[in-house]
């Protein structure tokens, strides 16, 4: 990961923060404190996996409590394979989304979905399924322990959360759902220095990584 990156002919480092593996239901503001906190310089913001959020909270789900429907085992029949994301294609996850979205919205989405597609428009199958059910990671085989086995639901009030760093640690934060595939700002504190978009284009190349990295939390800061 290049530490540097240029938008809108400003450059921005991207201090990537290597932690421990953080465990199912740790302190979230207590490992910030931990790890982000010394490397903390004037005018930084803070930037948030999600997943990191979720895993804090414990909203996670084994493996071993879901089993894939009809509906989602013809949902993912469909859905876009990435040659390096798992994305959406093995059918325990989507079986999450539609107990997450319900069944008969879930059946909506995909007939706007096909629709959208035959006319050119895309992200309406997720949009119709609503409640953040694109946010939801995890059964990723290739993934690092524990997350081969775990399914990781989308964080609870993160907005909330992303208040509370700032607060208690002059911080401004934003969480973030990265991939290998895209960046999406789910939250941010009040004080961030970037709107959405911009905050969103800083962090474009996903700097945190998407395999057994670690790094969490990135420091942005501009130069």
């Amino acid at each position: 990961m290049n530490p540097l990156i240029k938008v809108n002919g400003l450059n921005y480092e991207r201090k990537a923060i290597k932690t421990k593996q953080l465990e199912f239901g740790e302190d979230l503001y207590k490992a910030i404190e931990t790890y982000v906190l010394p490397e903390k310089k004037s005018g930084d913001w803070l930037a948030i996996s999600e997943k990191v959020v979720s895993v804090c909270q414990n909203n996670v789900r084994h493996i071993s409590t879901v089993k894939a429907g009809f509906l989602a085992k013809t949902i993912v029949k469909f859905v876009k394979k990435y040659p390096d994301d798992i994305g959406f294609s093995r059918a325990e996850k989507m079986q999450v989304a539609v107990e997450t979205s319900g069944q008969a919205r879930m059946v909506v989405a995909i007939i706007l979905g096909v629709l959208g597609k035959i006319v050119g428009i895309k992200g309406i199958f997720w949009m119709v399924a609503g409640k953040r059910v694109s946010e939801i990671d995890g059964f990723n085989p290739a993934a690092m322990y524990p997350y081969t086995e775990y399914c990781v639901l989308p964080p609870k009030n993160p907005e909330q959360i992303c208040q509370e760093i700032e607060k208690r640690f002059d911080l401004p934060a934003v969480v973030i759902d990265g991939n290998n595939i895209n960046i999406k700002i789910i939250s941010m504190s009040q004080k961030v220095p970037a709107d959405k978009k911009l905050a969103r284009l800083v962090l474009l190349d996903n700097p945190m990584g998407q395999d057994d990295e670690m790094t969490p939390f990135i420091l942005v800061r501009r130069q």
